[in-house]
């Protein structure tokens, strides 16, 4: 969310991530109560693919040209481990669930009401110097966090809350789709089918997604159907055909160099070698030919068996802490992070959000949430509560 660039003058660049980053090293290093991170499959696929990610970049054409970009993936991936090693109980889990789905549902219901006083005649933006700062990137983790919040809720025992996160549900959704994201369309679309199977209350979902229609619908106005109209006729649409040309190019890439380009393969060269419409560089407009031309076909692989395990995890989560209501939490959890990632996957193929680092925590509370539920820790706290 980076919510310091709201601020102003000397705030508004300051190195908050950095400073707070380092206060965690700091922690870890001095205390006690920390673990292995490898607590999972996913992690230890994680592991590899940033071991892979890093050879790629050393492989590349010009690394001093890529390091920014590597630099800020590792210290994502840096602190996802940091954070596998320190959090441990439920209500570890359960803070860092309300701060991560809290921080993006702001900004939501922000854009939310701004798309509904303006009656939709205007794009919604993310915050700005962030990986979500475009329309498109925006919508997509809305319709991710969508799902989480709906998570929350069921967790709440307040009427009064209950019904704030309806509405910033709502708001999120109608945000999204006042962004003008073509992507977003068909990601919501797939998204809220996976939310109404999985959901425990299929009924009030079912009225959820109508009030959703209805209230949207009648206040679009022309140029948002214009632009959704589109999808249809992407032959004739240059945005669609140079993103298809960019994913031509990344299989061209990917073909002729085992290791990938490195951190980007938008160079000159490689769209006139291997660009089949257009030369012109173009970003990839999709996270699985973002890392094939990055990483090439091992990158990719890595990347899928990544996404694929945290989904069998989160269903794993499903089936099996659904039968006591001390572990329902974890069930309800994995649920969401299930429809959550089927808007990730459906979303951003139309989108560079390879290394966005909101999939990887939804991971870490997948992982850690099964780690509490194996390790039978709810058994120890009645225990000790016993005693």
């Amino acid at each position: 969310m980076n919510p310091h660039r709201f601020a102003w003058g000397f705030l508004a660049s300051a190195p908050v991530a950095a400073f707070s980053a380092g206060v965690a090293l700091l922690g870890l290093a001095f205390t006690k109560e920390r673990r292995s991170p490898f607590i999972g499959l996913p992690v230890t696929i994680l592991a590899l693919f940033v071991v892979w990610m890093t050879i790629s970049w050393l492989m590349s054409r010009d690394i001093s040209e890529e390091y920014w970009t590597w630099n800020r993936s590792a210290k994502i991936y840096l602190m996802i481990f940091v954070t596998l090693a320190v959090l441990q109980t439920k209500e570890h889990i359960m803070a860092f669930a309300w701060v991560l789905i809290g921080s993006l549902a702001v900004l939501g219901a922000k854009g939310g009401f701004f798309t509904l006083i303006t009656l939709g005649n205007y794009r919604v933006w993310g915050p700005p110097d962030t990986f979500i700062a475009g329309n498109n990137e925006f919508a997509l983790a809305l319709i991710m966090i969508i799902p989480l919040v709906y998570f929350l809720q069921l967790q709440v025992t307040r009427k009064m809350w209950c019904h704030t996160l309806s509405v910033v549900i709502l708001l999120c959704a109608v945000a999204a789709l006042g962004s003008y994201s073509r992507g977003a369309l068909v990601a919501i679309v797939a998204m809220g089918c996976v939310f109404w199977w999985r959901s425990p209350k299929k009924g009030e979902v079912a009225v959820f997604i109508f009030l959703i229609a209805i209230v949207m619908i009648p206040m679009l106005p022309e140029q948002w159907w214009g632009r959704m109209d589109t999808i249809s006729e992407y032959q004739t649409d240059a945005s669609a055909m140079g993103r298809i040309n960019a994913w031509g190019v990344a299989w061209g890439v990917a073909k002729h160099h085992f290791f990938g380009a490195g951190m980007s393969y938008q160079y000159p060269d490689y769209f006139l070698l291997y660009g089949k419409y257009e030369a012109i560089v173009r970003a990839a407009h999709s996270i699985y030919f973002e890392i094939l031309g990055n990483h090439g076909f091992i990158g990719l692989l890595l990347f899928l068996l990544l996404w694929i395990t945290t989904y069998r995890e989160a269903g794993w989560l499903m089936r099996n802490a659904r039968g006591d209501s001390h572990t329902l939490w974890a069930a309800q959890l994995g649920a969401m992070a299930q429809v959550s990632l089927v808007g990730y996957a459906v979303g951003g193929a139309f989108l560079s959000l390879g290394y966005f680092d909101l999939p990887y925590n939804i991971m870490v509370l997948v992982v850690m949430a099964k780690k509490w539920v194996t390790s039978g820790a709810w058994q120890s706290q009645e225990l000790s509560q016993k005693i």
